[in-house]
């Protein structure tokens, strides 16, 4: 490995944005990683007011993400960033992430990874010409216990998938938020700002990617019925889709942000021919494993568990069983992934698998067709509609 920190430049993610902050504590909880520079919002006070919050270097806190690439990509090696972080909304992903490419940087970018499937595919093709890396930030990929489901269902322990049911209900979006101030509900709200769906588009993807990464399945063929349940809102609020895969097992996809009383209640079920799992965000350490003929099993997360969990997930456990890793370290072991991957390439070693378990532009594009193809589906009237990559 490299014999210094990561540096890392962020495009957006200033004192008025939520995830942002997100994104700096999970790239700073290993130490691999440290923020040297930033064009932290369009707005130039918050930006330069952000940037000297963080301690940057004043020369180093810019107003604009064009300044920054062009300036940042003129420095010494010494000097330079290895990546830039976009935390921007959905609409002003893609210009950043292909500027931040072309300029031989690699890319941290939050999901959905751009506003269109065709931005996603461009920003594929510029990856596969540079060799650079993208890490996209799933989240609930960087689980423990999500990898463990994940190593037992492709082991094949349950024999071959039958069902998938995953849902994610939230109910914070049960009034009309984004005419009362609420600046994350405006964005997300506005056709313009977030896309062509709302709740599928921010939280479905989130489901959708789930169940692809644990199960090892593609989706094939949806049928979505989408909803706007709030007087006055421009995109869908609530949605059901059912799901064909590609081993010919059956899906259930719910996501609603209209859920009154819930806050993030991420699940899913797995069904194969010998057993199953259910995993839940609310009580993330802990996976249940469930057989045909014997009692079910509850497993744990926790670093002095390495004797019956995978290597993946002992890979992403950080504390011993009983104290609670939560979204925090799942979001800091994909950056800690992502890091260890890039000081490989950097020191000219290879990565590990483990190392190399963290999304990446093909799951972008994945994410972006899910949302095409859910609203196609959901103004079709037609019964099935093919996933179309």
């Amino acid at each position: 490995m490299i014999n210094r920190k990561l540096k890392m430049g962020m495009i957006g993610g200033g004192k008025d944005a939520f995830i942002g902050a997100i994104h700096r504590i999970a790239a700073n909880m290993d130490g691999q990683i440290e923020l040297v520079c930033g064009a932290l919002s369009i707005n130039p006070e918050i930006a330069k007011d952000s940037g000297q919050s963080l301690f940057l270097a004043e020369d180093r806190i810019y107003l604009d993400y064009t300044d920054m690439i062009k300036k940042e990509s003129s420095m010494p090696a010494d000097k330079r960033i290895d990546f830039i972080t976009v935390v921007t909304p959905n609409f002003a992903h893609f210009a950043p992430a292909m500027a931040a490419l072309d300029n031989g940087f690699n890319v941290v970018i939050e999901k959905p990874i751009t506003f269109t499937l065709d931005e996603a595919k461009q920003l594929k093709k510029r990856v596969d010409e540079t060799g650079l890396l993208l890490c996209l930030t799933h989240t609930y990929s960087g689980y423990p216990l999500v990898k463990q489901a994940r190593a037992m269902v492709q082991g094949g322990a349950f024999g071959k998938i039958r069902k998938i049911w995953v849902e994610y209900p939230q109910g914070w979006l049960s009034k009309l938020s984004e005419r009362e101030g609420n600046a994350q509900a405006a964005w997300r709200t506005d056709p313009k700002k977030s896309g062509k769906s709302g709740c599928m588009g921010d939280i479905g993807t989130h489901a959708a990617h789930l169940a692809e990464y644990i199960s090892g399945l593609k989706i094939t063929h949806l049928c979505a019925d989408l909803n706007i349940m709030v007087e006055g809102r421009a995109l869908d609020d609530d949605g059901n889709v059912l799901l064909k895969f590609d081993n010919g097992a059956a899906g259930v996809l719910m996501a609603s942000q209209v859920a009154a009383g819930e806050e993030n209640a991420l699940k899913i079920r797995i069904y194969g021919e010998k057993g199953s799992i259910e995993w839940a965000q609310h009580e993330p350490n802990t996976l249940l494993v469930k057989w045909l003929d014997q009692p079910t099993q509850v497993l744990r997360a926790g670093g002095n568990y390495g004797d019956r969990l995978s290597s993946f997930a002992v890979q992403n456990c950080r504390t011993p069983g009983g104290h609670p890793e939560g979204y925090l370290e799942a979001f800091g072991n994909i950056y800690r992934n992502f890091a260890l991957t890039l000081s490989s390439k950097l020191s000219g070693k290879e990565a590990t698998k483990e190392m190399l378990d963290f999304p990446r532009v093909e799951e972008g594009i994945r994410g972006m067709a899910f949302i095409e193809n859910v609203v196609a589906s959901g103004q079709s009237n037609k019964k099935w509609t093919e996933f179309v990559v």
